[in-house]
């Protein structure tokens, strides 16, 4: 037996031994149960034989048909016992399957496309304050409230609003000073020294100063001007429009600087918040639309815009925060309840898509089967993007829109071009010239 029969012996037995024993060894290496003879019998004629082969393995040959001892397909005839069954056409790479064989394995190829990829994320959100519309009331003196104008939390104010009177020693002082400084001013209004009318108008200003820093108004000021009388208490206002929702302040309270002593917040604006899982945060960017919906408003949808995603995760359920920004007409979103948010990201219309099922993923690389036409397929690395919906893909690179794709059994294709590779080692080895 020749140096180059050996070798294809021992090929053929580790791939009978890969793909299913000793007894599968034994039918490639005896001819199996009809025997397999290696030359044409005595005084017939070689190309007068009926030989068989697997679609998939064409190094399986044999005179009686039957089944694949590998994959257990139907052997077909071989079309020219004088052309050795070829498992690859003359491409790199490239495998060549008989178009009934491409029907009978059920190969189904899709086009591919460029388009947009969509995607749609669902998750659970909370109404909350928008942070920039809310305002505290301190106080910026100290002393004693005599009279409260809010009494509960809740409750909706307006701006300029009531909201204390409040007895400070300090404050009556002040406006003590405001009106020793305004009556200065008017004795030495007509004064030939031009540097005594500028210190008196700058003490007024100074006492004016000094109590509108401590939130006395325009209009109490000039109340105090035209009257003349110091008053024992003076009145907050609110800031802006919006509803308490934090109240320290009671009849009779003492005050300290700085004590804060109602939190108003507008409601006229709302933040929705919600949690998005680690792998979903590349789909999401500023501007994403959104529509909330909430259990007890059935049948309304409210849609926005994401405005912000934290740049931080939480680190126990691997979840970052987004922020969709919502109008609140009526007041009918209130803080802390809960909404459904539904996000549909989108990416550009150019880009290059595939279906899921077409990839062969090995943890290690992508490889899809391009179909080549006349049944030759090209197994071909890709780098993927983003999974979108319905099964598609995007492919960053290895593909252009216009080939085809295999998208059912590339398995059995993957698993022949797997088996060229291994014949090709086999027989660069027996073709080798031996060592002297």
């Amino acid at each position: 037996m020749t140096g180059k029969k050996i070798v294809s012996q021992i090929l053929l037995a580790l791939l009978a031994v890969g793909a299913g024993g000793a007894g599968t060894y034994y039918w490639m290496t005896r001819g199996g149960p009809h025997g397999h003879p290696e030359t044409a019998p005595a005084g017939k004629p070689a190309a007068e034989e009926k030989q068989y082969t697997c679609p998939m393995h064409p190094f399986i040959v044999t005179d009686q048909p039957g089944a694949c001892p590998i994959c257990g397909m139907t052997l077909v005839p071989v079309k020219s016992s004088t052309e050795p069954a070829q498992p690859v056409g003359g491409e790199m790479g490239t495998i060549r399957v008989d178009p009934n064989t491409i029907q009978s394995i059920g190969v189904r190829t899709a086009p591919v496309t460029v388009g947009e990829l969509a995607k749609t994320i669902r998750t659970v959100g909370r109404v909350t304050y928008d942070e920039r519309r809310i305002r505290t009331v301190n106080a910026k003196t100290g002393g004693w409230i005599e009279k409260l104008y809010v009494s509960t939390t809740g409750e909706a104010v307006r701006k300029g609003a009531p909201l204390i009177e409040l007895y400070s020693p300090d404050l009556v002082s002040a406006q003590q000073e405001y009106l020793i400084a305004s009556r200065h001013i008017e004795e030495v209004g007509n004064s030939p020294f031009p540097d005594v009318v500028k210190s008196a108008k700058d003490l007024l200003e100074s006492a004016r100063k000094r109590l509108s820093y401590w939130d006395i108004t325009d209009a109490q000021i000039a109340e105090l001007e035209r009257t003349g009388a110091v008053r024992k208490t003076l009145v907050l206002h609110s800031p802006f429009d919006g509803v308490v929702v934090n109240k320290a302040a009671f009849d009779g309270t003492k005050v300290m600087p700085g004590m804060e002593l109602f939190r108003i917040a507008d409601l006229s604006r709302v933040w929705v918040q919600g949690d998005i899982y680690e792998y979903e945060l590349p789909w999401l960017t500023v501007g994403v639309p959104a529509a909330v919906t909430l259990d007890y408003l059935p049948g309304e949808t409210y849609r926005g815009r994401v405005t912000y995603v934290y740049p931080y995760l939480e680190g126990k359920t691997r979840t970052a925060t987004i922020r969709v920004e919502l109008a609140n007409p009526g007041g009918v979103l209130k803080p802390d309840m809960y909404a459904h948010i539904e996000l549909r990201p989108r990416v550009g219309k150019r880009t290059v898509l595939i279906p899921s099922e077409a990839v062969i993923r090995s943890g290690i690389r992508n490889v899809v089967f391009v179909a080549k036409g006349e049944g030759r397929f090209e197994p071909r690395e890709v780098q993927l993007g983003l999974e979108g919906e319905e099964g598609a893909v995007q492919v960053l690179s290895g593909l252009a829109g216009g080939e085809n794709v295999v998208v059912s059994s590339q398995f059995l294709l993957d698993s022949e071009s797997s088996l060229k590779e291994a014949l090709k080692k086999f027989q660069k080895a027996a073709e080798r010239p031996k060592e002297q």
